[in-house]
């Protein structure tokens, strides 16, 4: 086969080689046969394979393709732990706060097993947005009165921004709330998501879907505070410069959070 005519759809290959019980590989869900006759596949067998690969998957398999899901287990909040009634960060925005309680609010920290390592799922918004708009987030949003919990919020959010089905992402856990100045206590709910996932953003809240190498954002360099004025008082905000996004305020809190609560169960 020419070079020119060569299939150009790379394998789904993550790197974690090992055969289930089914026949099928634990990490890209190919039989034997099918990875062995991968070089020899035209992009057409190979697509079609591969809009197939994802149905072959049950959630409850997605947590051993993460290697850090044993230390995850350890740090994480379970997923039927009672929320608490305050976020960790409720002293440092308590000046500003309304008067009323903060409304519930849920985001999917999702977590992608690749095979150069496991990334974050992030979402920026659309410049043009009222609310945030042009943020780097987590899928997410308020959790409404049919939400069974904070974990269905979640899930249905990412659904409705980024079309990820629930059968590709699977609950591990949770992490402490968040409160927020703009009056939400958030749940963020940490998640394997399978990494044949293919999102598809809602073009009227997300511009764009992108993954950070999880231990990017987990080392302590780099993090830094910035000094920014809210309503007429200094403020402290957590920031990370990744590529061409800024990923800072509510996102990095949550993220700082994660690595403090792997920290001290490392």
């Amino acid at each position: 086969m020419s070079a020119a005519s060569a299939p150009s759809l790379l394998s789904p290959c993550i790197g974690v080689c090992r055969m289930r019980a089914d026949g099928l590989c634990a990490g890209c869900l190919r039989t034997l046969d099918e990875i062995a006759g991968w070089a020899r596949m035209g992009d057409d067998a190979r697509s079609t394979l591969m809009s197939a690969l994802p149905l072959r998957r049950m959630p409850a398999d997605l947590p051993a393709l993460l290697p850090e899901y044993a230390q995850l287990q350890r740090a994480l909040h379970p997923l039927d732990a009672a929320p608490a009634a305050r976020g960790w960060n409720q002293t440092e925005i308590d000046d500003v706060l309304r008067s009323k309680p903060p409304a519930a609010a849920a985001v999917l920290a999702g977590l992608v097993p690749r095979a150069n390592g496991t990334t974050v799922l992030l979402t920026r918004r659309h410049d043009d947005l009222r609310h945030h708009g042009g943020q780097v987030s987590f899928p997410g949003g308020r959790v409404d009165p049919g939400d069974a919990d904070a974990i269905d919020a979640a899930l249905r959010e990412s659904q409705e921004e980024i079309a990820l089905p629930r059968h590709q992402v699977q609950p591990l856990g949770l992490l402490d709330p968040l409160a927020t100045v703009s009056g939400f206590l958030v749940t963020p709910v940490v998640a394997v998501v399978d990494p044949a996932f293919v999102p598809v953003p809602n073009p009227g809240e997300v511009a764009e879907v992108f993954e950070v190498p999880l231990d990017y954002l987990m080392a302590p360099d780099n993090l830094r505070s910035v000094e920014l004025s809210f309503k007429g008082r200094a403020r402290t905000v957590l920031e990370y410069d990744w590529a061409a996004q800024r990923i800072w305020g509510a996102t990095a809190a949550i993220l700082y959070n994660l690595r403090r609560r792997l920290e001290a169960v490392a």
